[in-house]
């Protein structure tokens, strides 16, 4: 069964989610989305996988999200995907992938429903 954490090292809940799928008995593939960031189709891919809009995984704090207006209920959806790809750091943390389910593990206890 493939599993994947898109992780940021310098999160704590990041971390912990990590440690709690290495606890698990799982070795991850850890994809550090700040250095490599899923491209569009992966990103709508987890989207549907986890059953939510790419609102419902933008980061706000610490990120140019104000600055960029994406708190405008006027944005699209689309110009949300094309600020992500420019700043991924928009992408909240950590979503997780295992097998055919897929989750945004915040709070880090989330990820006990994928492990289930």
């Amino acid at each position: 069964m493939k599993v994947v954490i898109y992780h940021n090292p310098a999160c704590g809940t990041s971390r912990k989610v990590l440690a709690r799928l290495k606890e698990a008995g799982l070795e991850p593939e850890i994809v550090q989305y700040l250095k490599t960031p899923p491209d569009r189709k992966t990103l709508k891919a987890l989207l549907k996988q986890m059953g939510k809009s790419v609102r419902d995984i933008l980061r706000e704090r610490g990120t140019p999200y104000a600055e960029l207006g994406l708190g405008d209920a006027s944005v699209t959806d689309e110009a949300i995907f094309d600020a992500i790809e420019k700043h991924p750091v928009l992408i909240e943390r950590p979503i997780v992938v295992i097998g055919d389910k897929a989750a945004l593990c915040r709070p880090p206890e989330a990820v006990e429903a994928l492990l289930a």
